[in-house]
């Protein structure tokens, strides 16, 4: 049975890493499978079995709904002229794309994954990075590897404050975790930067004959960004709290990397022809009429209002409940439920951003209605995709709800490895994470799925529940990289649909290598202890 729980994982990976069929046609058959499996094998009934695809295609709506907004923004940036402005900004602060990579895709990531979470960073970020001259595969590989460590802790400290609720609701309990976490990243995400700079240069660069160097010139640089942001973190978590963690991280050491930009810390004396781009659309340097902070409008209010709208709780409260699609006890099942609070979506801020950046930038919203006819004929495919895909989570995930008593196939997977790996657990645990984001979708759902058996199995082993699920929460955020529905929302903001399966095997390798770093790094923490 053990092969039969597995195929959700192993399907995907097979039809989409191996065959490199597109998503819509691979997931759909994974999920087809599932359904056949769920119901004749592990005994799910007619009517938890159609609650679970009814679940599964609500949950694909404020996806797409943020996939919409991302989408509109980069339509409308490219209509305004403000996406050259940004781009042309980005040229005068550093012209080197091994730079370039880590301000964007690392940095700027990393807050949007502070304050919005649901897998927005990358779809805001990769649009960027090729209006910067990257090619699509790469800005999409690159933005997926990079919003790892970041989404460790979520939007706010979502992962910790509602993954963890199964386990332990203790403000203290979480804030322990949190500074753990930290503390293993100090050894294993600090190597993140340094990670994204080696797939730029080893995996997209022109073959020279200077590819190491190209690596070396700007590692001390990336790897004292690293160590800025786990050093940062490491005190936030500390002395703040692990809520913000996420969020002022990312904050401070922008400030510090343009900082040593400037100055030129740790940076080669003279810029390296780029040889990564495959663009041949130059950097406009002609001076805009358009104002930088005028070009960063949109982003600065989007910023803004997720800020606001994640901390301020009264605006909260209101957003959450004002216009709510959430649908709870789907068929009866209690447990069978979707949220879709629509003030609260980034989707619907993102939305309001562009309006207003369009306002700021134009003074017009004649193209607003265009753009957006143009959005939504271009998401047919993607729509598929992730709606077969989220049917075969739903149908995993509530497995459990059936006639036999068995466990739901997420924890008969996680129990039957237990049994023969309990000993080596601190190395099987971010692996278990990382399962459970890459079917989920989810560090959050990966860690309220895995988080009570994570530390059930600690505590039969006599080890550390804090270490054991940090180790669970970095993994579920390395999950990130290969979560199916985030290759798939990203691919299509970029145009790349029909290629997830090359993109899923070049995010693998640093998704396992991320993995091992943790498992090293809890081994040497338990054995200190």
């Amino acid at each position: 049975m053990i092969f039969v729980a597995l195929s959700a994982v192993i399907l995907p990976f097979i039809l989409l890493g191996i065959f490199n069929l597109p998503a819509t046609k691979g997931m759909s058959i994974s999920a087809f499978v599932v359904l056949i499996e769920g119901y004749f094998l592990w005994k799910m009934p007619v009517n938890v079995v159609l609650a679970s695809v009814l679940q599964g295609v609500h949950k694909t709506l404020p996806i797409l709904w943020i996939l919409f907004g991302a989408l509109m923004m980069l339509n409308t940036l490219q209509h305004t002229g403000a996406i050259d402005r940004i781009n042309l900004g980005f040229h005068h602060l550093s012209a080197d794309m091994r730079i370039q990579v880590i301000l964007v895709a690392y940095l700027f990531g990393a807050l949007i994954e502070g304050i919005s979470g649901f897998g927005t960073p990358a779809m805001v970020t990769a649009p960027l990075m090729i209006a910067l001259g990257f090619s699509p595969m790469a800005a999409v590989t690159l933005a997926l590897v990079a919003d790892s460590t970041p989404a460790a802790f979520g939007a706010v400290g979502t992962p910790l404050t509602v993954g963890l609720s199964n386990v332990n609701s203790n403000l203290d309990f979480l804030n322990s975790i949190g500074q753990q976490i930290t503390r293993i990243d100090l050894f294993a995400g600090t190597f993140m930067p340094l990670m994204l700079l080696f797939l730029l240069t080893f995996f997209f660069g022109k073959k020279d004959g200077h590819t190491f160097k190209y690596w070396l010139q700007t590692a001390p640089w990336t790897l004292m960004i690293g160590l800025v942001y786990s050093l940062t973190a490491i005190a936030m978590s500390t002395f703040v709290g692990y809520e913000f963690v996420s969020i002022l991280t990312p904050f401070i050491t922008i400030i510090i990397a343009i900082a040593t930009i400037k100055f030129r810390i740790l940076l080669p004396k003279s810029v390296t022809q780029q040889p990564w781009t495959t663009s041949t659309k130059e950097i406009k340097q002609d001076k805009s009429s358009m104002s930088l902070l005028t070009a960063w409008s949109s982003y600065i209010i989007v910023i803004l209002m997720l800020l606001a709208s994640r901390v301020f709780q009264p605006l909260k409260a209101f957003l959450t409940s004002a216009i709510n699609f959430s649908w709870t006890n789907i068929l009866g099942f209690e447990q069978i439920k979707s949220d879709w609070e629509f003030l609260y979506s980034p989707g619907t801020l993102m939305t309001i951003a562009v309006i207003a950046g369009l306002l700021i930038q134009v003074k017009s919203l004649k193209v607003f209605l265009p753009t957006a006819k143009k959005v939504v004929f271009s998401m047919k495919s993607t729509a598929i995709a992730l709606g077969v895909t989220l049917i075969m989570v739903q149908i995993f995930a509530n497995s459990g709800l059936n006639t036999v008593k068995m466990d739901s196939m997420p924890v008969y997977i996680a129990t039957v490895l237990s049994k023969s790996m309990s000993s080596v657990w601190i190395f099987i645990a971010p692996f278990v994470g990382e399962l459970g984001a890459f079917v989920t979708g989810s560090a959050t759902v990966s860690t309220l799925t895995f988080g009570q058996i994570q530390s059930d199995i600690a505590s039969n082993a006599a080890i550390s529940k804090q270490v054991v699920l940090a180790a669970q929460l970095i993994g579920a955020a390395a999950g990130n990289m290969i979560c199916v529905h985030n290759i798939v929302s990203v691919s299509s903001v970029v145009g790349l649909q029909g290629q997830e399966g090359n993109i899923l095997r070049k995010t693998a390798l640093p998704a396992l290598v991320y993995g091992l770093l943790v498992g090293i790094t809890g081994f040497v923490f338990l054995s200190l202890m």
